[in-house]
């Protein structure tokens, strides 16, 4: 057996653990270290694997001291650009937690750093492991085009989880930094070039840096006619009612992720992200009496993978790339797109206006 890829795990939050989870567990990673600047949350992620890593506050000094063949790179999206060049300068292949960067820019010049340094570069776009979005996806693409897209995630937050939303607010607004994973699905779907994004949005709280805005919804015009808008809310404010919409129409009929319900799932729930109990597919077909000629169907997703799940797929998705030399050039051009449209909302927000793509 080859040896096994030593990595270093930097950012000791949810989506630091679980994928420090994955490393923990699979045999064709070895954890060198783990990165963050307070020992309150390094101490968490080694209590909840049962280990005791080597443990850094400083990132370039791990880097340095531990040497890994690869970056785990789970911190706030203003560290991104800075923390994933280092990685490559130092010959190691970067998992990178979504969004890819703060701008197009930086997201074009990280893809460019990974290309010349001939290093792998996943990012962290959870639901492309996800089977049951997979099939999500799958089943929209046979519904005819045009395709009506509406999807939303709303999070009602307190305490730790709202902390968390209002650093995150630091630097993006919830339609950039969750809105990437559902444009995402989108582009997937209509296979189609978006030529145009507008957006709406609100600020509900003073708790936020000057100009940003916790509520958004975009809304994203396809070259073939298709249109989809994405709605999302941070905060303690937010709606728990119809919180998890996830829906698609085309002419031949539609299909949703159901069995998500209000009262039996708190919003701020990370599984709630990507969960999806089950699809419901509806046939527009009628007959001579316009009728409709076939039932709906319940497509069943019980045993979907939980979130830890998910994040153990996204690294022996980034394992097999490392080994096996996959070429990521789509999915690292997949993610610059999808944050240049939402960034493009952002823009039609604070603008007013519709940003043509």
């Amino acid at each position: 057996m080859s040896q096994p890829v030593r990595i270093l795990v930097v950012g000791c939050g949810h989506m630091g653990i679980s994928h420090a989870k994955a490393y923990h567990a699979m045999e064709g990673f070895e954890i060198v270290g783990v990165v963050s600047r307070g020992e309150t949350s390094r101490r968490k992620l080694l209590d909840t694997l049962g280990a005791d890593y080597p443990q850094f506050s400083n990132y370039e000094e791990a880097l340095a001291e531990t040497k890994p063949d690869a970056v785990s790179i789970n911190t706030y999206p203003d560290t991104h650009a800075d923390f994933t060049k280092k990685a490559f300068a130092a010959g190691c292949h970067v998992f990178l937690e979504k969004p890819i960067a703060e701008t197009v820019e930086e997201a074009q010049a990280i893809v460019d750093a990974a290309k010349a340094a001939n290093r792998k570069l996943v990012i962290g776009y959870i639901l492309r492991v996800h089977p049951t979005w997979a099939r999500f996806i799958e089943v929209a693409n046979d519904l005819g085009r045009p395709l009506v897209m509406r999807m939303n995630l709303n999070q009602q937050s307190s305490g730790e989880m709202w902390h968390t939303h209002r650093q995150l607010m630091n630097s993006m607004s919830p339609i950039v930094d969750c809105g990437v994973h559902y444009v995402d699905v989108m582009c997937q779907m209509t296979r189609s070039k978006p030529i145009r994004v507008s957006a709406i949005g609100a600020r509900l709280t003073d708790d936020l840096v000057e100009g940003m805005y916790n509520y958004g919804q975009l809304q994203v015009t396809f070259e073939d006619g298709s249109v989809g808008w994405y709605e999302a809310g941070w905060g303690p404010m937010m709606s728990e009612t119809a919180f998890f919409v996830k829906d698609v129409v085309g002419p031949k009929g539609c299909v949703s992720i159901a069995g998500v319900k209000e009262g039996e799932t708190e919003s701020d729930d990370i599984d709630s992200h990507s969960k999806a109990a089950s699809l419901k597919l509806h046939h527009a077909e009628l007959d001579e009496n316009d009728q409709f000629k076939k039932p709906d169907e319940i497509i069943d997703c019980a045993d979907e993978p939980d979130h830890d799940g998910l994040c153990a797929r996204e690294q022996e998705v980034f394992l097999n790339a490392i080994t096996n030399d996959v070429d990521l050039s789509d999915h690292m051009e997949d993610a610059v797109n999808s944050l240049r449209i939402v960034l493009a909302a952002d823009e039609a927000f604070k603008s007013g206006k519709t940003i043509e793509l």
